[in-house]
């Protein structure tokens, strides 16, 4: 049993300028390869600055251990996936809720597919971090961008949008975190993309005919 003190996983500085950005990013990239190529147990830091063409010392002014580099690296995936949700909702704004549960659904596998070779290396990362605070805030996020998307869809909008918006987060990350480790081909995801869709428009559609029959009874 470890007695030492958990591994600090914060960053130690974030990139500001363009040159510091560019290598945090490119020790980012070089941390993926090394995942996908040895794997998390064998990746450490020394490896990861040598494929990125950085010096140790340089690595370390980022990230201070190789825990602080796979939480970052674990974070960024999932903003990209929060992010993907976002925008979708954004463009979404008000437009009707099947073209709402279509343009979630495929922007969420779109990103989760884009990412996918990396997926099962990030999960065993995760059983070995906590991700809690990462899943609380991207779930946080999600809630967040889907419910300013139903509240833009005017009559048809949900009676409560938020325990909806909560409701259509759960569904689509599911019950087990965002970077599960199964690849889904590009067959089964069109087919997840489908049944997601299906799935979130009869949900909608549920709530638009239950908001429709409140009002209808409310002015009679």
């Amino acid at each position: 049993m470890e007695t030492g003190s958990t591994p600090a996983l914060n960053p130690r500085k974030l990139p500001r300028q363009g040159r510091s950005i560019a290598t945090v990013n490119a020790i980012f990239e070089a941390t993926a390869q090394v995942l996908l190529s040895d794997g998390p147990v064998s990746l450490n830091t020394t490896r990861v600055a040598r494929r990125a063409g950085v010096s140790i010392g340089t690595l370390y002014q980022y990230f201070p251990n190789k825990q602080a580099l796979l939480f970052a690296t674990l974070e960024r995936y999932m903003t990209r996936l929060v992010e993907a949700i976002e925008n979708a909702c954004s463009d979404s704004l008000g437009t009707t809720v099947d073209l709402m549960a279509g343009a979630v659904v495929k922007a969420y596998l779109k990103a989760k597919m884009a990412q996918s070779e990396i997926s099962p290396a990030l999960y065993q990362v995760a059983m070995e971090l906590d991700p809690r605070r990462l899943a609380e805030l991207a779930t946080q996020r999600s809630e967040k961008a889907i419910e300013a998307m139903l509240c833009s869809a005017g009559d048809d909008r949900p009676t409560d949008p938020h325990v909806v918006a909560q409701t259509m987060t759960a569904a689509i990350y599911g019950t087990v975190p965002a970077f599960c480790p199964r690849v889904l081909s590009p067959v089964n995801g069109r087919e997840a993309e489908k049944q997601l869709t299906i799935m979130f428009r009869s949900y909608l559609s549920a709530q638009q005919a239950t908001s429709v029959g409140q009002r209808n009874t409310s002015l009679g």
